[in-house]
């Protein structure tokens, strides 16, 4: 038996445009969407309730529709991402990156040896997987959190780190760190993460970011590749909109 590929990470590196769908952290709930056309999905360990025994079926789900299993963990810490692992997970977001030293450290945590120090298990991802410590580390998808002004600040640094899959640039963060806390749109945000963005694609490193259906084309024209995405403002606008329906048509 071969390990299964990584979806996300074989889009990156053909150079195509990779998506991640925010939002669900129930099995049942991914098997529902797993129908549509995106590479991954978010499970979400830092904000949200996921934790190590719900890992299996989750996993489990995503890898039943072919998608990757991508974990935000609470922390940069070695245990909590190499035990995300070995429950299954494809891929690790790591928030608050913002030293090269603390990029290190996330791939000496992931990776196995020679180039990291992940514990040495087989995760369910290669059970029956004969040469699985040996192809892990060509499968296992890596994403630092550039969210802090200071990560801004040393960018250049940063993304000379090698193993690393993307350099995502997240706003919302940002914006607060920079004081402008709930302000994404405000002027010297958005320059702060075009420059960001700028820095990443520069270096000819995979960069990512969140998206919305307002904004997708610009950032990709930027070449962001990584794109991550929330379903719930599909459904408010497909129920506001129905809803209005309904209400013109009772006018009528």
């Amino acid at each position: 038996m071969n390990i299964r590929p990584n979806r996300v990470k074989q889009k990156l590196a053909a150079g195509q445009v990779a998506t991640i769908l925010a939002g669900s952290n129930d099995p049942d709930l991914i098997d529902q969407l797993g129908t549509l056309d995106v590479d991954g999905i978010w499970l979400e360990g830092e904000h949200g309730g996921v934790d190590y025994a719900d890992l299996g079926n989750l996993t489990r789900a995503c890898d039943l529709w072919g998608k990757t299993s991508v974990v935000r963990v609470m922390d940069n810490d070695y245990a909590t991402i190499y035990r995300t692992l070995d429950r299954g997970a494809q891929g690790i977001c790591v928030p608050h990156v913002n030293t090269r030293a603390e990029a290190e450290a996330v791939v000496e945590a992931a990776k196995f040896a020679p180039i990291g120090k992940r514990g040495m298990f087989t995760s369910r991802q290669g059970f029956g997987v004969p040469d699985y410590l040996k192809t892990a580390n060509d499968h296992s998808l890596l994403i630092v959190l550039i969210e802090d002004i200071a990560a801004v600040r040393k960018l250049d640094e940063i993304v000379k780190v090698e193993h690393i899959d993307v350099f995502f640039v997240a706003p919302s963060d940002l914006a607060t760190s920079m004081g402008h806390i709930g302000n994404m749109t405000h002027p010297d945000v958005q320059q702060t993460i075009d420059g960001a963005i700028r820095t990443i694609v520069d270096a000819g490193r995979p960069c990512g970011t969140l998206v919305n259906a307002g904004n997708v084309e610009r950032y990709t024209k930027m070449g962001v590749r990584a794109l991550m995405t929330s379903f719930f403002p599909w459904i408010q606008a497909g129920a506001d909109d129905l809803l209005a329906r309904a209400r013109a048509g009772a006018k009528g």
